[in-house]
């Protein structure tokens, strides 16, 4: 039985699309019409004060190389906020049926990227991880793990996300474990997992399997000495209570017992506002749902000229736009023709020329994290949780 899979090559072809594009490229084509238009990707038209991460543009730009089209992108990891983060400009059937993939390349990711900006913004001192793998189809593990990559997460758990990446997936142990020893058998869990794993792996153990947090944490460190580095915690929200108080008693503990320096590490169900509560008594965070089950980006691709003469639908701003990043911050929107703002950087890069991409462009993830660093530095980025 095969997975319900789209594979690379209906992507690459055009046939992972919308069946309205195939009719409109069989009409145009029956018209002999094909003009040269200029199509830009937008969320919002204009500023609203809320910031969103951009990404998924590595692979926009792979399916349109090649193809007889320039096009314009704000980079991975650029904050944005209204106007175009993408611009394409060609014979509209070159590219016509390629827009649903381009559109969700764009849009799933930069969602994603977009909350684990959030996540890593309400913690910025503390480990974070993406550990939201298990909630997506597990063909676009990479792109989440990607995308929390580019807005600055420390790491993931996704094994064969980490091979697409060249980046080693992290990640120790489950309940699953522990409950394979069975209950009052955590201790020879603990230990086993220490005598099998290799040294490189941190030995960070579960500790609320089936007994009072603090009560398995000390067991923990009683059981593996030295050798313990961390503790996770992963309460159910429904056995959870006051969980700033439980990590606060389980730190109490290991210090009263003489094992101040063992870490504690959280996960399960937890958003910005539990990591903004929790970041001064936790050292770092496993963070699932909310990262990976992220809204995509609601982006449009739209015609906006059209042999160099602006057009619109009802209710689209017509002609070809740029926008800037000013030196205080701002995000600034004007047609391409104006000056642009004093002070300022053009945001829409060249990545793609006459189907060739721009060589000077790097799109790997440690380039994307300085951008996204940068960028939440200067425009004040806040939160933002609907």
């Amino acid at each position: 039985m095969d997975f319900d899979i789209i594979d690379t090559e209906a992507i690459t072809s055009g046939t992972a699309t919308d069946a309205y594009f195939e009719r409109t490229e069989t009409t145009l084509q029956h018209a002999d019409r094909n003009p040269t238009i200029t199509a830009e990707v937008t969320a919002d038209q204009f500023p609203d004060g809320n910031f969103e991460m951009i990404a998924g543009v590595k692979n926009a730009v792979a399916l349109l190389e090649g193809r007889n089209v320039d096009v314009n992108s704000l980079l991975p990891g650029r904050l944005f906020d209204g106007g175009p983060v993408f611009r394409i400009q060609g014979k509209y059937l070159d590219f016509a049926r390629l827009e649903t993939s381009i559109l969700g390349f764009l849009s799933h990711a930069s969602g994603v990227a977009t909350a684990a900006a959030n996540a890593r913004k309400a913690a910025p001192s503390s480990t974070v991880l993406s550990f939201g793998a298990r909630h997506v189809h597990p063909t676009i593990a990479a792109m989440v793990e990607r995308s929390a990559l580019i807005a600055g997460v420390d790491g993931f758990s996704h094994m064969a996300a980490g091979d697409v990446l060249d980046r080693t997936a992290g990640g120790t142990m489950p309940h699953a474990l522990l409950i394979c020893f069975g209950r009052g058998e955590q201790e020879q869990a603990w230990q086993a997992f220490d005598e099998a794993v290799p040294e490189a792996v941190p030995r960070i153990a579960l500790c609320d399997t089936y007994s009072d947090e603090a009560d398995e944490a000390l067991r923990a460190a009683r059981t593996l000495g030295d050798r313990l580095d961390g503790v996770r915690l992963d309460t159910t929200g429904s056995r959870r209570g006051d969980f700033q108080h439980i990590i606060r008693e389980v730190q109490w503990t290991l210090d009263t017992h003489g094992y101040e320096d063992v870490d504690i590490f959280v996960s399960g169900g937890l958003n910005p506002n539990d990591l903004l509560n929790l970041r001064d008594v936790a050292d770092g965070f496993g963070i699932g749902g909310y990262i990976s089950n992220a809204d995509p980006v609601d982006f449009a691709l739209d015609i906006v000229a059209v042999d160099d003469e602006p057009v619109a639908k009802r209710g689209k701003l017509a002609g070809i736009k740029s926008v800037y990043r000013t030196s205080e911050g701002g995000h600034h929107i004007g047609l391409h023709d104006q000056p642009s703002p004093d002070d300022s950087e053009s945001l829409l890069n060249p990545v793609i020329r006459d189907g060739k991409v721009v060589d000077h462009i790097d799109f790997g993830i440690d380039a994307a994290v300085d951008r996204a660093t940068q960028d939440r530095n200067r425009c004040g980025y806040e939160i933002n949780i609907e």
